[in-house]
């Protein structure tokens, strides 16, 4: 029998988090970097020793000065380079818990309540995150998955809930 082959040629690891106010609205980040910019929810690298839950909560606090207590898990967003075989694989958070003020801006960009379906209707969306939308706002849907080209963040979205 032969050895398996390792999977991919490298994973990255990243979290999004949407929290949520007793309003029912989200917090929403508006982007201004250029690899991804648009309306989002805050989220970012997983550090090496880092577990993937306290990686969401620090990134909350840096891009938003919200502390929450607790991170809920909605789903995995999972893109695969075809050309390279690297992942880039997103954990996907949810937080209804929370104290502190809100910071109106960082290096990221702006940080603001929106409504649910407000933020569904924006045409200001980072690229694809109208495709995570299901995942956060839905349910029913565990796993996103995108293979592409490796450069474009183009492709085809393919749900898989289980």
């Amino acid at each position: 029998m032969s050895e398996p082959k390792p999977f991919g040629k490298g994973a990255k690891f990243y979290n999004m988090t949407m929290v949520v106010n007793a309003a029912g609205e989200v917090l929403v980040l508006d982007r201004i970097k250029t690899d991804w910019p648009g309306l989002t929810f805050p989220g970012g690298k997983v550090e090496n020793g880092e577990s993937f839950a306290a990686s969401a909560i620090r990134e909350i606090r840096e891009e938003t000065g919200l502390s929450v207590f607790s991170v809920i898990p909605c789903g995995t967003v999972h893109w695969a380079d075809k050309r390279t075989g690297h992942r880039y694989i997103e954990f996907l958070y949810k937080a209804t818990s929370y104290t502190g003020e809100l910071i109106g801006e960082t290096n990221e960009g702006k940080v603001f309540w929106m409504k649910p379906d407000a933020l569904r209707a924006s045409d200001r969306l980072s690229p694809n995150f109208a495709h995570y939308l299901p995942l956060f706002l839905d349910g029913g849907y565990s796993e996103l998955f995108f293979e592409w080209d490796g450069s474009s963040w183009e492709g085809i979205p393919q749900y898989f809930a289980f």
